[in-house]
């Protein structure tokens, strides 16, 4: 069955669908007919233009929605910056990235991230690597969130620095955001584009790790589809948009709306709460995603595609050319290999796009797992131009096993964000976590064997080295003549 089996069911309701126009109404006729913005809005609701890209974008890119809620979300006092010291403050703030990334060539790779069980949603936010500047709105950031506690009540959160891609790897989020709620369980996605307020809640008081992609610059569309034709990958009709879902607070009532901005955190109090919006309807919204959904595309005959193959979202950087992204979104996930006369996994490379992975569950098909390897709730990082492959074991097993039809990765689900930038990492993914694992490029590569045997009848020679009895040097001197 192409789902996932879940440990906890989502009750909530949702619309169906990847992109396009929506609308939803939690109290019938709240939306105005024939009209976005009437003299007077139906319910005594206050309008809301709510943009995600300029007013003048192409139709087919344009992401705006029309809010009707209680009141304006421009209804608060000013924003403060939050002390490093608060409970609620980010750990790792990105105001000048040429000062907070250190860009190695190095292939890196961590233990599992630690819980912090006295830790919010705010607070557990550590930034790994990344990218850019979001001021300028251009590159990304990646990020290890690991959560102990629900977010205090009376309390919200956004990011204009960027839209939040969302990857549950153990526990539940019950995310309340002003257009409804959303239910995400490890093994399923969320995106919560710019701007957008929000509330996390833990399920049964139970931890939450997983990972975060922050995106800078546009917006994540589903991959073109080419060859492959309509179907295929992750399909449109198993994304979920919540339904509109509000709450009545505007009397006697105090909430802390939190503002990730330039890199760094503010805080506002108001006198009402944020998720006040009794209608909406538009092109910008959150949604979810089901990764055991993804139907997986590959080789029947022989080689080993490109990982491209595996795309479920992507957002193009158009100053670097066509089919070239900032962000890619990758999964492997199980499926079966036939590919004859193959060396299925990966293959060795070098990359010009950089290559950040985390896993999910389960082991991946190129890597060791246990102690020191490739590990649920780790990462892994190769950069621009760093060469990265299978181990030596998984190689040794690969290149000399039989090929029958094999299916792999049962209960796994492994994971690539994967950008053109070049990235870098923190202080804190570099030192503070004290996850980074030193030996691994020794432990993985440094046991190659070499295999090459050169034929008697080969033409070559070593430097120096002499055939048939005449040195290299004196063959050439033959050759010359």
């Amino acid at each position: 069955m192409p789902v996932t089996q879940f440990a906890v069911t989502d009750t909530y309701e949702y619309l169906n669908g990847f992109g396009g126009f929506k609308e939803s109404e939690a109290v019938e006729g709240a939306l105005p007919l024939a009209a976005n913005s009437p003299q007077k809005c139906p319910l005594g609701l206050y309008n809301e233009k709510f943009s995600g890209t300029a007013f003048t974008a192409p139709r087919n890119d344009n992401q705006q929605s029309w809010l009707y809620r209680i009141l304006p979300s421009a209804a608060h006092q000013n924003f403060e910056p939050v002390p490093e010291s608060s409970s609620e403050s980010l750990t790792s703030v990105t105001p000048s990235f040429g000062k907070h990334f250190n860009a190695i060539p190095n292939q890196l790779r961590w233990d599992p991230f630690d819980f912090d069980k006295e830790a919010s949603w705010i607070h557990s936010l550590h930034l790994v690597a990344g990218a850019g500047d979001p001021t300028m709105k251009q590159g990304l950031g990646i990020y290890i969130y690991a959560t102990g506690t629900s977010m205090p009540e009376k309390t919200a959160f956004y990011s204009a620095d960027g839209e939040f891609l969302i990857v549950a790897q153990h526990g539940v989020l019950d995310i309340r955001t002003e257009f409804g709620k959303i239910l995400v369980r490890p093994n399923e996605i969320c995106v919560i584009p710019r701007g957008i307020r929000y509330h996390v809640t833990l399920h049964d008081n139970e931890p939450a790790r997983g990972y975060i992609l922050e995106l800078y610059q546009g917006h994540f569309r589903l991959p073109e589809l080419g060859p492959i034709g309509s179907n295929g990958l992750a399909n449109a009709r198993d994304f979920q948009t919540p339904v509109a879902d509000f709450i009545e607070d505007y009397e006697n009532t105090e909430w802390t709306l939190y503002g990730k901005f330039g890199g760094n955190l503010f805080a506002a109090k108001q006198s009402h709460t944020p998720f006040d919006i009794v209608a909406w309807q538009g092109t910008f919204y959150p949604y979810k995603y089901d990764l055991g959904r993804f139907n997986a595309i590959g080789s029947i005959s022989f080689d080993h595609p490109d990982p491209s193959i595996f795309t479920v979202l992507t957002a193009p950087s158009i100053p670097h050319g066509d089919g070239t992204a900032v962000a890619d979104f990758v999964i492997f996930p199980p499926r079966w290999l036939v590919a004859e006369n193959t060396f299925r996994p990966p293959w060795y490379h070098r990359n010009t796009m950089s290559e950040f992975m985390g896993l999910i569950m389960g082991n991946y098909d190129a890597k060791g797992a246990g102690k020191g390897g490739f590990q649920p709730a780790g990462a892994s990082l190769h950069n621009t131009m760093s060469g990265h492959g299978p181990d030596m074991p998984t190689y040794e097993k690969a290149s000399t096993m039989d090929l029958p039809p094999t299916k792999i990765g049962e209960g796994s689900m492994a994971f690539m964000f994967e950008t053109c930038l070049m990235l870098g990492v923190t202080e804190w993914g570099l030192k503070t976590c004290q996850k980074v694992q030193e030996t691994y490029n020794a432990h993985s590569w440094g046991p190659l064997k070499v295999h090459f045997k050169r034929p008697d009848s080969s033409r070559g020679v070593s430097n120096g080295e002499k055939k048939n009895g005449v040195a290299q040097k004196d063959l050439s001197s033959v050759h010359d003549l």
